[in-house]
């Protein structure tokens, strides 16, 4: 899910080269250009952008390799205009809606992997003799392999296509869920886990970009808000399958209902989810106009435009590197949204703490604390109209006082505006409200506060990354997803200790006053956000 619009950074049409910074290339003209003069053009991820100028009227060479460059643009396959059965977008609704559901299911399921595990502590602690902090480790690893994949394996989808990846993702997520249902120690427990999350993640990397492969600017919000969230509500829903699970039978009964369910979510993959990433579908046009003609020079674009998958890896693991410390905005942001699901992990170990010694819950019923966090996350979701309708508001706004209809990145920061205070008030009423003597659902109403605040954040954050660095939207996200799986790594294991050593009310409002702190940067970069854009190297294209 976080590594959404891969493609629009990466058709950087160089041959062996790993610039950061936009790279000149000699421009191919269409097979209508008039003239043959080579010019100096910029390659950015969405086109070709052609100064003015700079024609040499001398050179019999550019002139030669223009013709040769205008020839072979006439045998290059696009669509057969805007109806083309083949373009994804052209797909019925109710097709373009199946794809998403089963994509959100898919990542749910992986993203319930994560959480179901707490649940197992105590029954796997006893059996494997080991402590609770080294079973902490597998919640952990699982999490750090989830940030670590987008940036090594989602590049490949730009060279073997969305569907491969997601096969081949899904069929190894699902072969490292049976050492974990079968471990006899804690050794292979770790291991498997941490690979299992570096497979489930592949497919977590690819997905977001289908999406936005099959709609339209204008129809993206609605199901990139549910494939969005759906990462976010797995570790919720964790918690609530594995209370019951454990509270009645062994442990290992947790991964076997993880089998089925990944099982059942790789034969849906393979039945209702078609290649839909645009390029690698040209070259499939390609083939089959090569095989129907016997013209060997039919060509699609990305076959025209060869790559090295050797430097796409690499660019994909020092750049988001470069955004994260380089760009404010980009760190700001990336803070925010790693403290927030830091937390929501941290909260995994100190929910099994808070309501089983203040409330005496047992394991079923710790489960279902958590439906404050999974309700407040679907109240998020269904708030997407609201957030809609600000959306064109703000449109509207631009084109009274312009007279120009155009989006800014900025427009898109409104709930993650309001989310951080939504996530800051449910975390202090949390914290203070933990008392045997107040009743166990006005702590767990809190809780849905900090769930619904956190979807709207992570929401205006992702939508703000991906149009503010439109080249780079990819390594973007990529930090983003780096940043929050360390975090979330991170916080569970210190969790416990600061619970004990601070108590309850102080560790959950330490909490509150991290998220508090950068609760207000959305607010300043939707005020300043242009121009710092505009001074930043990763946003703007030269003139």
């Amino acid at each position: 899910m976080d590594n959404k619009m891969t493609e629009e950074e990466e058709k950087e049409k160089t041959q062996g080269q790993h610039p950061v910074a936009l790279t000149p290339v000699q421009s191919r003209r269409s097979q209508a250009a008039s003239t043959h003069h080579s010019s100096r053009s910029y390659v950015d991820g969405h086109g070709t952008h052609v100064p003015a100028g700079g024609q040499d009227d001398d050179s019999d060479g550019a002139q030669a390799m223009d013709v040769e460059i205008s020839a072979e643009k006439a045998f290059e396959v696009g669509w057969d205009g805007p109806g083309d059965p083949m373009n994804p977008k052209n797909m019925s609704g109710g097709r373009k809606w199946l794809i998403v559901m089963t994509l959100a299911f898919g990542s749910l399921c992986v993203t319930c992997t994560s959480s179901l595990y707490t649940t197992t502590y105590e029954k796997m602690d006893a059996e494997f003799g080991n402590s609770r902090i080294v079973a902490t480790l597998g919640l952990s690893l699982f999490v750090f392999g989830l940030g670590l994949s987008p940036m090594i394996l989602g590049p490949l989808s730009e060279f073997y296509g969305r569907r491969p990846i997601y096969i081949l993702a899904y069929i190894f997520f699902t072969i490292w869920l049976i050492p974990c249902a079968t471990a006899q120690n804690i050794q292979t427990m770790l291991v498997s886990r941490f690979l299992d999350g570096f497979s489930g993640s592949a497919f977590l990397s690819v997905a977001g970009g289908t999406v936005g492969d099959m709609f339209n600017r204008d129809q993206l919000q609605a199901p990139m808000m549910v494939y969005t969230a759906s990462p976010f509500i797995g570790p919720g829903l964790g918690p609530i399958i594995g209370g019951f699970i454990n509270y009645n039978t062994s442990w290992r009964w947790s991964y076997y209902v993880l089998l089925i369910w990944s099982g059942i979510m790789l034969v849906s993959i393979v039945l209702f989810v078609p290649e839909t990433y645009m390029p690698v579908l040209l070259r499939t046009k390609a083939q089959r106009k090569r095989k129907e003609t016997g013209d060997a020079r039919w060509k699609a674009p990305i076959e025209v435009y060869e790559r090295s998958v050797f430097w796409t890896v690499v660019r994909s693991l020092y750049r988001p590197f470069m955004l994260l410390f380089m760009e404010p905005m980009c760190f700001n942001l990336c803070l925010l949204s790693s403290i927030l699901l830091g937390i929501l992990y941290l909260f995994f170990g100190a929910f099994h703490l808070v309501f089983a010694e203040v409330y005496g819950f047992n394991l079923w019923q710790i489960g279902l604390a958590f439906l404050g966090l999974t309700i407040g996350m679907l109240l998020a979701i269904a708030s997407d109209p609201i957030w809609h309708l600000n959306y064109r508001r703000l449109l509207r706004k631009r084109e009274n006082e312009t007279g120009e209809r155009k989006s800014e990145p900025e427009y898109r920061l409104p709930p993650s505006i309001v989310g951080p205070w939504f996530c800051v008030v449910g975390l202090f009423w949390f914290a203070w409200t933990i008392y045997a003597r107040i009743h166990w659902i006005v702590p767990i109403i809190a809780t849905s506060f900090f769930g619904f605040g956190t979807i709207l954040t992570f929401s205006g954050v992702f939508t703000f990354l991906v149009e503010a660095y439109p080249l780079y939207a990819a390594s973007a996200l990529s930090a983003n997803s780096f940043a929050r799986s360390s975090f979330a790594g991170a916080f569970p294991l210190f969790g416990l200790q600061m619970y004990h050593t601070l108590n309850f009310h102080w560790a959950s409002t330490l909490l509150a006053f991290l998220t508090l702190a950068m609760a207000p940067f959305p607010y300043l970069f939707f005020i300043y956000g242009k121009r710092l854009r505009q001074k930043s190297k990763f946003t703007q294209l030269p003139d």
